[in-house]
């Protein structure tokens, strides 16, 4: 059997000199790589009590909707600003350059409930950080974290030290 690393696609010097981009398009367009993705972040969470998924826009909806099937868990979504229809709740959070806002409907978690939250990345964990804090801000518990792909040098993991982080496979400066 293959590994998942055997499907992310490396792109030298994108987006800029010097970064090496992990690719997950060559995951999911592969039957088979994006079954495993699947499988392995679904076996992640095993022995995780949670009721629900929270997907970050827009990959992280890739990777959450079939584990919140297979599972018979609910879903919700965390987006970007503006682009959710009812009552948002929302969270801004650095970026690189800037700062960007996540949102969630306000009634998407209810006081009380596990959330994991899901994402194909992690790097500086500032995504999944402002995810975290929605689920939070609404009354709900962070069950854990799954993710595809870690970025180990970018040191995400010390930023979600509060949580219990998942990942599939990590890349040290490959």
């Amino acid at each position: 059997m293959k590994d998942i690393k055997d499907y992310i696609r490396t792109i030298p010097n994108f987006p800029k000199e010097g970064i090496l981009f992990r690719d997950i398009t060559t995951v999911i367009q592969n039957p088979e790589g994006f079954k495993l993705a699947i499988d392995m972040m679904q076996e992640s969470l095993a022995d995780v009590d949670f009721d629900m998924l929270l997907g970050a826009e827009s990959r992280g909806f890739l990777f959450a909707a079939p584990i919140a099937y297979n599972l018979g868990k609910a879903m919700t979504l965390a987006r970007k600003k503006g682009k959710l229809p009812a009552e948002t709740v929302s969270v801004d959070y650095d970026l690189e350059y800037g700062v960007a806002t996540l949102e969630i409907h306000k009634d998407a978690i209810k006081p009380g409930q596990k959330v994991v939250l899901v994402d194909d990345l992690l790097a500086t964990g500032g995504t999944l950080k402002a995810m975290a804090k929605l689920v939070e801000k609404l009354g709900g518990e962070v069950a854990g974290i799954a993710v595809l792909l870690e970025l180990v040098d970018l040191k995400g993991r010390e930023v979600l030290k509060d949580y219990n982080v998942y990942s599939c496979a990590q890349f040290e400066g490959e």
